[in-house]
């Protein structure tokens, strides 16, 4: 069983190409008994994004606050608090803040996502 609280999760802050402002705290992972999966909180601090990428695994994501734009297969989908996605192997992704404060969403992969 693991029972935590966001301030007390150690942050890591996001670098390398095409990443701006992003941070990531892993909540659940296999270490707490999940196998196979890794549950993530990302922050992308104003004016931040995640790289426009492709993997071999799929992930769901959940907007926690903010507003921002989620660029999958060639579209652009405004996402904001309460939004959410299945991005599907293969698919060609990005998230950027296009607004005035964090924009922060949850992240669940199979664990050999969680790089």
């Amino acid at each position: 069983m693991t029972v935590r609280h966001i301030d007390r999760t150690a942050t890591a802050e996001i670098q390398g190409r095409g990443i701006a402002e992003v941070t990531k705290k892993v909540l659940i992972s296999p270490a707490d008994g999940w196998d196979g999966w890794v549950m993530r909180l990302f922050e992308l601090r104003v004016g931040g994004h995640t790289p426009r990428h492709v993997h071999g695994w799929p992930h769901i994501n959940y907007i926690v606050a903010g507003r921002g734009l989620l660029h999958l297969d060639g579209q652009d989908h405004p996402v904001g608090a309460g939004s959410y996605a299945f991005i599907p192997a293969g698919a060609e992704h990005q998230f950027a803040n296009d607004g005035d404060a964090v924009f922060s969403f949850i992240c669940i992969v199979p664990a050999e996502g969680d790089m």
